[in-house]
Protein backbone atom coordinates (compact mmCIF):
# COMPACT_ATOMS: atom_id res chain seq x y z
CA UNK A 1 0.00 0.00 0.00
CA UNK A 2 1.65 2.99 -0.89
CA UNK A 3 -0.98 5.42 -0.10
CA UNK A 4 -4.09 5.42 2.46
CA UNK A 5 -7.86 6.34 1.83
CA UNK A 6 -8.00 9.00 4.00
CA UNK A 7 -12.16 8.46 4.15
CA UNK A 8 -11.45 4.33 5.30
CA UNK A 9 -14.92 3.94 3.41
CA UNK A 10 -14.18 -0.01 3.60
CA UNK A 11 -12.63 0.11 7.00
CA UNK A 12 -14.22 -3.45 9.08
CA UNK A 13 -15.86 -2.08 12.61
CA UNK A 14 -16.97 -3.19 15.79
CA UNK A 15 -19.22 -1.23 17.39
CA UNK A 16 -18.39 -2.14 20.76
CA UNK A 17 -21.22 0.22 22.25
CA UNK A 18 -24.82 1.04 20.83
CA UNK A 19 -28.34 0.27 21.42
CA UNK A 20 -31.87 -0.75 19.47
CA UNK A 21 -33.62 1.80 17.01
CA UNK A 22 -37.00 2.64 17.09
CA UNK A 23 -39.75 1.05 14.53
CA UNK A 24 -42.68 3.71 14.41
CA UNK A 25 -42.62 6.47 12.76
CA UNK A 26 -41.87 10.29 14.20
CA UNK A 27 -43.09 13.52 13.57
CA UNK A 28 -40.61 16.43 13.69
CA UNK A 29 -40.16 17.31 17.70
CA UNK A 30 -39.81 13.81 17.95
CA UNK A 31 -37.16 13.12 15.89
CA UNK A 32 -35.59 16.13 16.86
CA UNK A 33 -35.86 14.69 20.65
CA UNK A 34 -33.76 12.08 19.93
CA UNK A 35 -31.21 13.63 17.68
CA UNK A 36 -29.30 14.57 20.82
CA UNK A 37 -29.16 14.19 24.39
CA UNK A 38 -31.15 17.10 24.34
CA UNK A 39 -34.55 16.97 25.79
CA UNK A 40 -36.11 18.31 22.23
CA UNK A 41 -37.05 21.24 20.88
CA UNK A 42 -38.58 24.11 22.95
CA UNK A 43 -39.56 27.22 22.47
CA UNK A 44 -36.46 29.37 23.63
CA UNK A 45 -34.32 27.34 21.69
CA UNK A 46 -35.16 27.08 17.92
CA UNK A 47 -34.55 23.69 16.50
CA UNK A 48 -32.18 20.75 16.71
CA UNK A 49 -31.99 20.56 13.25
CA UNK A 50 -29.46 23.81 13.20
CA UNK A 51 -26.79 22.09 14.93
CA UNK A 52 -23.57 20.17 13.91
CA UNK A 53 -25.63 16.87 14.18
CA UNK A 54 -28.67 18.52 11.73
CA UNK A 55 -25.79 20.00 9.33
CA UNK A 56 -24.52 16.26 9.37
CA UNK A 57 -27.92 14.75 9.16
CA UNK A 58 -28.59 16.54 6.08
CA UNK A 59 -25.23 16.27 4.06
CA UNK A 60 -24.59 12.60 4.84
CA UNK A 61 -27.98 10.54 5.36
CA UNK A 62 -30.06 12.22 2.72
CA UNK A 63 -28.10 10.86 0.03
CA UNK A 64 -29.04 7.47 1.51
CA UNK A 65 -33.00 8.05 1.66
CA UNK A 66 -32.49 9.47 -2.56
CA UNK A 67 -32.03 13.18 -1.63
CA UNK A 68 -29.35 15.27 -2.62
CA UNK A 69 -26.26 16.08 -0.37
CA UNK A 70 -27.96 19.33 2.04
CA UNK A 71 -31.68 18.73 1.52
CA UNK A 72 -33.46 21.02 3.31
CA UNK A 73 -34.46 19.68 6.78
CA UNK A 74 -38.44 19.63 5.91
CA UNK A 75 -37.46 17.26 3.04
CA UNK A 76 -35.35 15.45 4.45
CA UNK A 77 -38.12 14.89 7.21
CA UNK A 78 -40.88 14.70 4.86
CA UNK A 79 -38.84 11.96 2.74
CA UNK A 80 -38.50 9.68 5.87
CA UNK A 81 -41.88 9.53 6.70
CA UNK A 82 -42.71 8.97 2.78
CA UNK A 83 -40.09 5.78 3.14
CA UNK A 84 -41.66 4.65 7.02
CA UNK A 85 -39.45 4.09 9.79
CA UNK A 86 -38.79 0.04 8.62
CA UNK A 87 -37.37 1.02 5.02
CA UNK A 88 -35.24 4.13 6.55
CA UNK A 89 -33.76 2.05 9.38
CA UNK A 90 -33.08 -0.69 6.67
CA UNK A 91 -30.99 1.73 4.10
CA UNK A 92 -29.40 3.25 6.72
CA UNK A 93 -28.11 0.72 8.61
CA UNK A 94 -27.07 -1.37 5.50
CA UNK A 95 -24.99 1.65 4.50
CA UNK A 96 -23.01 1.77 7.75
CA UNK A 97 -21.16 -1.05 6.55
CA UNK A 98 -20.83 -2.14 10.42
CA UNK A 99 -20.83 -6.33 11.04
CA UNK A 100 -20.68 -6.74 14.30
CA UNK A 101 -22.76 -4.80 17.47
CA UNK A 102 -22.31 -4.86 20.96
CA UNK A 103 -25.71 -3.94 22.20
CA UNK A 104 -26.69 -2.50 25.76
CA UNK A 105 -30.24 -3.28 26.19
CA UNK A 106 -30.81 -2.06 29.52
CA UNK A 107 -32.34 1.39 28.61
CA UNK A 108 -35.61 0.88 27.18
CA UNK A 109 -38.02 3.67 27.25
CA UNK A 110 -40.29 2.21 24.50
CA UNK A 111 -40.03 -0.96 22.12
CA UNK A 112 -36.93 -0.95 19.79
CA UNK A 113 -35.22 -3.43 18.13
CA UNK A 114 -33.24 -6.59 19.79
CA UNK A 115 -29.54 -7.01 19.14
CA UNK A 116 -30.83 -10.00 16.52
CA UNK A 117 -33.13 -7.55 14.84
CA UNK A 118 -30.40 -4.59 15.09
CA UNK A 119 -27.41 -7.22 13.36
CA UNK A 120 -30.17 -8.65 10.80
CA UNK A 121 -29.92 -5.12 9.28
CA UNK A 122 -26.58 -5.32 7.84
CA UNK A 123 -26.35 -9.09 7.56
CA UNK A 124 -24.15 -9.05 11.12
CA UNK A 125 -23.72 -10.29 14.38
CA UNK A 126 -24.57 -9.14 17.87
CA UNK A 127 -23.89 -9.67 21.68
CA UNK A 128 -25.38 -8.13 24.55
CA UNK A 129 -24.05 -5.66 26.79
CA UNK A 130 -25.53 -6.52 30.27
CA UNK A 131 -26.48 -3.21 32.51
CA UNK A 132 -25.45 -3.88 35.80
CA UNK A 133 -28.18 -1.44 37.69
CA UNK A 134 -30.79 -2.79 35.34
CA UNK A 135 -29.99 -6.41 36.28
CA UNK A 136 -29.78 -5.54 40.33
CA UNK A 137 -32.87 -3.95 40.39
CA UNK A 138 -34.72 -6.71 38.53
CA UNK A 139 -33.70 -8.68 41.37
CA UNK A 140 -34.15 -6.18 44.21
CA UNK A 141 -37.90 -5.83 43.08
CA UNK A 142 -38.45 -9.97 42.41
CA UNK A 143 -38.98 -9.45 46.58
CA UNK A 144 -35.39 -10.34 47.15
CA UNK A 145 -34.25 -9.97 51.43
CA UNK A 146 -31.88 -7.90 51.67
CA UNK A 147 -29.17 -10.54 53.25
CA UNK A 148 -29.97 -12.63 50.22
CA UNK A 149 -29.62 -9.76 47.35
CA UNK A 150 -25.80 -10.56 46.85
CA UNK A 151 -25.44 -14.15 46.05
CA UNK A 152 -29.02 -13.57 44.10
CA UNK A 153 -27.42 -10.65 42.26
CA UNK A 154 -24.30 -13.07 41.35
CA UNK A 155 -26.70 -16.06 40.11
CA UNK A 156 -28.53 -13.93 38.12
CA UNK A 157 -25.73 -12.09 36.62
CA UNK A 158 -24.14 -15.65 35.81
CA UNK A 159 -27.28 -16.56 34.19
CA UNK A 160 -27.73 -13.56 32.35
CA UNK A 161 -23.94 -12.79 31.33
CA UNK A 162 -23.28 -16.44 29.79
CA UNK A 163 -23.47 -15.43 26.27
CA UNK A 164 -23.04 -11.55 26.80
CA UNK A 165 -20.00 -9.76 25.63
CA UNK A 166 -19.79 -7.74 28.40
CA UNK A 167 -21.16 -5.38 31.17
CA UNK A 168 -21.97 -1.86 31.77
CA UNK A 169 -22.42 0.30 35.15
CA UNK A 170 -24.29 3.96 34.84
CA UNK A 171 -22.53 4.86 38.11
CA UNK A 172 -21.92 8.30 36.52
CA UNK A 173 -25.70 8.78 35.77
CA UNK A 174 -26.38 7.93 39.38
CA UNK A 175 -23.64 9.12 41.92
CA UNK A 176 -20.68 9.93 39.77
CA UNK A 177 -17.57 8.37 39.24
CA UNK A 178 -15.36 9.43 42.20
CA UNK A 179 -15.82 5.29 43.75
CA UNK A 180 -13.48 3.92 46.32
CA UNK A 181 -11.49 0.76 44.98
CA UNK A 182 -12.02 -1.39 47.85
CA UNK A 183 -14.59 -4.19 47.04
CA UNK A 184 -17.38 -4.24 49.46
CA UNK A 185 -17.65 -6.84 52.13
CA UNK A 186 -21.14 -8.71 51.60
CA UNK A 187 -21.99 -6.81 54.67
CA UNK A 188 -22.06 -3.71 53.49
CA UNK A 189 -23.72 -4.48 50.47
CA UNK A 190 -26.58 -6.43 52.23
CA UNK A 191 -26.49 -2.78 54.73
CA UNK A 192 -27.30 -0.97 51.69
CA UNK A 193 -29.57 -3.06 50.13
CA UNK A 194 -31.64 -2.88 53.11
CA UNK A 195 -31.37 1.20 53.25
CA UNK A 196 -32.45 0.98 49.99
CA UNK A 197 -35.51 -1.26 50.53
CA UNK A 198 -36.67 0.72 53.11
CA UNK A 199 -37.44 3.48 51.12
CA UNK A 200 -40.06 1.70 49.08
CA UNK A 201 -41.23 1.70 45.98
CA UNK A 202 -39.49 0.81 42.94
CA UNK A 203 -36.01 0.22 43.17
CA UNK A 204 -33.45 2.57 41.80
CA UNK A 205 -29.39 1.65 42.48
CA UNK A 206 -27.93 5.16 43.66
CA UNK A 207 -25.29 3.64 46.08
CA UNK A 208 -21.77 3.99 45.67
CA UNK A 209 -21.76 0.59 47.88
CA UNK A 210 -23.75 -0.98 45.51
CA UNK A 211 -21.89 0.43 42.35
CA UNK A 212 -18.86 -0.75 43.57
CA UNK A 213 -20.76 -4.21 43.97
CA UNK A 214 -21.85 -4.56 40.13
CA UNK A 215 -18.73 -3.36 39.21
CA UNK A 216 -16.39 -5.70 41.12
CA UNK A 217 -19.24 -8.93 40.22
CA UNK A 218 -18.84 -8.16 36.77
CA UNK A 219 -14.95 -8.59 37.32
CA UNK A 220 -15.31 -11.69 39.19
CA UNK A 221 -17.09 -13.25 35.87
CA UNK A 222 -13.67 -11.58 34.01
CA UNK A 223 -16.23 -9.63 31.47
CA UNK A 224 -15.11 -6.41 30.14
CA UNK A 225 -16.59 -3.54 32.51
CA UNK A 226 -18.09 -0.32 30.37
CA UNK A 227 -18.79 2.78 32.21
CA UNK A 228 -20.38 6.19 30.65
CA UNK A 229 -18.04 8.47 31.10
CA UNK A 230 -18.60 12.46 30.70
CA UNK A 231 -21.30 13.74 28.14
CA UNK A 232 -24.94 12.75 28.60
CA UNK A 233 -28.38 14.16 28.86
CA UNK A 234 -29.42 16.29 31.72
CA UNK A 235 -30.30 13.51 34.45
CA UNK A 236 -26.20 13.61 34.30
CA UNK A 237 -23.93 15.73 36.40
CA UNK A 238 -21.08 16.02 34.31
CA UNK A 239 -18.50 17.51 37.04
CA UNK A 240 -18.73 14.07 38.58
CA UNK A 241 -18.25 12.44 35.34
CA UNK A 242 -14.24 13.20 34.76
CA UNK A 243 -12.97 9.98 34.43
CA UNK A 244 -10.19 10.84 36.92
CA UNK A 245 -12.02 10.42 39.33
CA UNK A 246 -12.30 6.34 38.92
CA UNK A 247 -8.81 6.38 39.30
CA UNK A 248 -9.48 4.49 42.96
CA UNK A 249 -10.86 1.69 41.22
CA UNK A 250 -8.92 1.46 38.15
CA UNK A 251 -5.96 1.01 40.30
CA UNK A 252 -7.81 -1.67 42.43
CA UNK A 253 -9.09 -3.51 39.39
CA UNK A 254 -6.23 -3.83 37.42
CA UNK A 255 -4.39 -6.76 38.44
CA UNK A 256 -7.77 -8.77 37.60
CA UNK A 257 -6.94 -7.90 34.13
CA UNK A 258 -10.28 -7.27 33.18
CA UNK A 259 -10.74 -4.60 30.21
CA UNK A 260 -12.38 -1.41 31.60
CA UNK A 261 -13.94 0.73 28.41
CA UNK A 262 -14.57 4.06 29.49
CA UNK A 263 -17.34 5.29 27.05
CA UNK A 264 -17.64 8.18 25.29
CA UNK A 265 -15.75 10.87 27.85
CA UNK A 266 -16.16 13.94 26.07
CA UNK A 267 -14.97 16.86 27.19
CA UNK A 268 -12.57 14.77 29.50
CA UNK A 269 -11.50 12.76 26.31
CA UNK A 270 -7.68 13.80 27.11
CA UNK A 271 -8.14 12.67 30.78
CA UNK A 272 -9.42 9.01 29.48
CA UNK A 273 -6.54 8.69 26.81
CA UNK A 274 -4.04 9.50 29.46
CA UNK A 275 -5.82 6.71 31.80
CA UNK A 276 -5.85 4.20 28.66
CA UNK A 277 -1.56 5.24 28.68
CA UNK A 278 -1.02 4.45 32.15
CA UNK A 279 -3.38 1.81 33.01
CA UNK A 280 -2.35 -1.64 31.01
CA UNK A 281 -6.64 -2.60 31.44
CA UNK A 282 -8.08 0.89 30.71
CA UNK A 283 -9.59 1.07 26.87
CA UNK A 284 -11.21 4.71 25.38
CA UNK A 285 -13.71 5.35 22.90
CA UNK A 286 -15.53 8.96 21.85
CA UNK A 287 -18.87 7.19 21.08
CA UNK A 288 -21.66 9.37 20.89
CA UNK A 289 -19.99 12.72 20.91
CA UNK A 290 -18.63 12.00 16.99
CA UNK A 291 -22.39 12.03 15.64
CA UNK A 292 -23.08 14.84 18.07
CA UNK A 293 -19.85 17.15 17.01
CA UNK A 294 -20.28 16.33 13.14
CA UNK A 295 -18.14 18.65 11.73
CA UNK A 296 -16.16 18.30 14.43
CA UNK A 297 -15.64 15.49 15.28
CA UNK A 298 -11.98 15.26 13.66
CA UNK A 299 -10.58 17.97 16.22
CA UNK A 300 -11.80 15.47 18.91
CA UNK A 301 -10.57 12.65 17.59
CA UNK A 302 -7.15 13.85 17.03
CA UNK A 303 -7.57 15.09 21.04
CA UNK A 304 -7.87 11.82 21.89
CA UNK A 305 -5.23 10.35 20.20
CA UNK A 306 -2.48 12.66 21.70
CA UNK A 307 -1.81 9.84 24.49
CA UNK A 308 -4.18 7.14 24.20
CA UNK A 309 -2.28 3.97 22.79
CA UNK A 310 -3.53 3.39 19.14
CA UNK A 311 -4.24 -0.12 20.71
CA UNK A 312 -6.21 1.04 23.56
CA UNK A 313 -9.21 2.90 21.55
CA UNK A 314 -11.98 1.45 20.25
CA UNK A 315 -15.13 2.40 18.00
CA UNK A 316 -18.94 3.22 19.14
CA UNK A 317 -21.54 5.08 17.82
CA UNK A 318 -23.65 4.76 21.18
CA UNK A 319 -26.73 5.48 18.53
CA UNK A 320 -29.79 4.77 20.27
CA UNK A 321 -33.52 5.22 18.26
CA UNK A 322 -32.64 6.79 14.83
CA UNK A 323 -30.81 4.77 12.31
CA UNK A 324 -28.91 8.01 11.30
CA UNK A 325 -27.46 7.89 14.21
CA UNK A 326 -25.60 4.80 13.37
CA UNK A 327 -25.15 6.15 10.09
CA UNK A 328 -23.22 9.28 11.23
CA UNK A 329 -21.17 7.43 14.14
CA UNK A 330 -19.36 5.54 11.46
CA UNK A 331 -18.92 7.97 8.68
CA UNK A 332 -17.68 10.60 10.57
CA UNK A 333 -15.32 8.09 12.54
CA UNK A 334 -13.78 6.94 9.70
CA UNK A 335 -13.30 10.31 7.82
CA UNK A 336 -11.60 11.76 11.03
CA UNK A 337 -9.11 9.05 11.67
CA UNK A 338 -9.03 8.17 7.99
CA UNK A 339 -7.70 11.75 7.56
CA UNK A 340 -5.27 12.38 10.90
CA UNK A 341 -3.65 9.05 9.73
CA UNK A 342 -3.19 10.22 6.23
CA UNK A 343 -1.96 13.70 7.15
CA UNK A 344 0.64 11.62 9.73
CA UNK A 345 1.87 9.63 6.14
CA UNK A 346 2.24 12.79 4.24
CA UNK A 347 4.59 14.23 7.37
CA UNK A 348 6.55 11.18 8.05
CA UNK A 349 5.16 10.21 11.04
CA UNK A 350 4.51 7.10 10.00
CA UNK A 351 4.33 4.52 7.10
CA UNK A 352 1.28 4.10 4.96
CA UNK A 353 1.33 0.39 6.09
CA UNK A 354 1.59 1.43 10.14
CA UNK A 355 -1.16 3.66 9.49
CA UNK A 356 -3.19 1.03 7.46
CA UNK A 357 -2.32 -1.42 10.74
CA UNK A 358 -3.93 1.41 13.09
CA UNK A 359 -6.80 2.06 11.19
CA UNK A 360 -7.68 -1.63 11.29
CA UNK A 361 -6.99 -2.05 15.30
CA UNK A 362 -8.99 0.89 16.10
CA UNK A 363 -11.79 0.36 13.81
CA UNK A 364 -12.25 -3.20 14.95
CA UNK A 365 -9.38 -5.75 16.06
CA UNK A 366 -8.73 -3.37 19.40
CA UNK A 367 -12.34 -4.93 20.26
CA UNK A 368 -11.60 -7.97 19.13
CA UNK A 369 -8.74 -8.65 21.32
CA UNK A 370 -10.25 -7.26 24.80
CA UNK A 371 -13.95 -8.70 24.42
CA UNK A 372 -12.78 -12.02 23.08
CA UNK A 373 -14.68 -12.23 20.08
CA UNK A 374 -13.36 -14.80 18.12
CA UNK A 375 -13.02 -17.10 20.75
Amino acid sequence: MSELDPTLADLPLVDHHCHGLVRRDLDRAEFEAMLTEAEGPGPLGGSLLDSQIGFAVRRWCAPVLDLPAHAPAEEYLARRAELGADEVNRRLLAATGTQTFLVDTGYLPEPITSPAELAALTGGRAREVVRLEALAEEVLAGGVAAGDFAEAFRSRLADRSADAAGVKSVAAYRVGLALEGARPTDAEVTAAADRLLRRGGKPRIADPVLHRFLVWSGIDRQLPVQFHVGYGDADVDLHRCDPLLLTDLLRATEPAGVPVMLLHNYPFHRNAGFLAQVFGHVFVDVGLATHNLGHRSDALLRELLELAPFGKVLFSSDAFGLAELYLLGTVLFRRGLGRYLAEGVAEDAWTAADAARVAALIGAGNAERAYRLGS
